[in-house]
């Protein structure tokens, strides 16, 4: 058994992370037999050279993430917009015309958040377990034992962005607080961004 050489709590075989502290673990020292009036040796953990990921450095991934999903946004509303103008000009300017295309923007519009979910969601569950920003800067994603994260999970913390968003975004500044650089849908999700 080996135990967290910050706060001495018996880590779980296989964890990157104290469930703990949070503190970043690699190596384990065997279990060695000792007699029963002696005490084990705490066994030496090395750091593992990860890090959380500061406020900042999240903030610049969040960025170009923003960057490359407005790219896609601006790519799916034209290619709306074309349509809609294509069904007016066919149709000429009657109500019934002018009300699909306003339908045909609205659907592109709508198709904007299930596309940002899907991106964040399935690369943050991905063998990367970062989004396209996260990955530029070094950074990904964990369960609180250093372990990846299911779409389960990945999903959980995407939708609990917009609880951090509505109450003025301090949601999200709380990783630049918190012990461990969690924000708020970090911790409902109980996920740790970190750094290599």
């Amino acid at each position: 058994m080996a135990f967290c050489q910050r706060c001495g709590v018996a880590l779980v075989d296989g964890s990157a992370f104290c469930a703990s502290c949070g503190t970043p673990v690699k190596v384990f020292a065997p279990a060695q037999a000792v007699p029963a009036n002696v005490a084990p040796p705490m066994p030496q953990v090395y750091a593992r050279g990860a890090a959380y990921a500061g406020f900042w450095l999240r903030v610049v991934a969040y960025l170009i993430d923003g960057l490359v999903l407005g790219v896609v946004a601006w790519l799916v509303i034209w290619i709306m917009i074309l349509a809609a103008g294509a069904s007016v000009l066919g149709g000429g300017a009657s109500p019934a015309a002018v009300g699909l295309s306003v339908s045909i923007l609205f659907i592109g519009i709508c198709m904007l958040v299930p596309l940002e979910w899907l991106y964040f969601a399935l690369l943050e569950s991905s063998s990367w377990q970062a989004t396209l920003g996260k990955k530029a800067l070094s950074l990904y994603v964990t369960d609180l034992n250093g372990q990846p994260i299911g779409f389960g999970r990945a999903t959980g913390r995407f939708f609990g962005k917009i609880l951090s968003g509505m109450i003025l975004y301090i949601g999200f500044m709380m990783a630049g607080f918190t012990e461990k650089k969690q924000a708020l849908h970090d911790m409902l999700a109980s996920t740790l961004v970190m750094r290599r």
